[in-house]
């Protein structure tokens, strides 16, 4: 297996790493452009990471990478990103975990709608009271 730089000295050369991690640009070029051929996807991928050339992935590919990068197990592009703008490393959630955390907040929540009950019963207690 190959090992892949966990050091990047910019975005596209993150990218360019987590294109190889996903099987390089012949592999990863038809799922950005899958109305070209193979060869043409892959080089215009390969463009697209060339800091030289004009083109340039738009912001919906490179999310489509990085997600496709968590899916994969390589954060390297995700990780550099967040670098750069001042973040602390991302760590990926699990669905699991993520399932596990909306579970409780819901059970949470409804401890907190359960306590509500009786304030509001004494209110309206009240309120009969004083009519």
């Amino acid at each position: 297996m190959t090992q892949l730089s966990l050091l990047h000295e910019s975005m596209s050369e993150a990218l360019g790493t987590l294109v190889a991690a996903l099987g390089g640009p012949k592999r990863v070029g038809p799922m950005l452009w899958p109305e070209k051929s193979v060869d043409a996807a892959s080089g215009l991928l390969r463009d697209c990471l060339n800091h030289g050339r004009k083109e340039r992935l738009t912001p919906d590919q490179v999310i489509y990478l990085l997600k496709l990068g968590r899916q994969a197990g390589c954060h390297v592009a995700m990780r550099y990103l967040a670098g750069e703008c001042g973040y602390t490393a991302p760590e990926p959630v699990e669905p699991e975990d993520e399932l596990a955390r909306l579970q409780r907040e819901y059970i949470d929540a409804t401890h907190v709608l359960a306590s509500l009950v009786p304030k509001i019963q004494d209110v309206e207690a009240r309120i009969r009271a004083v009519k």
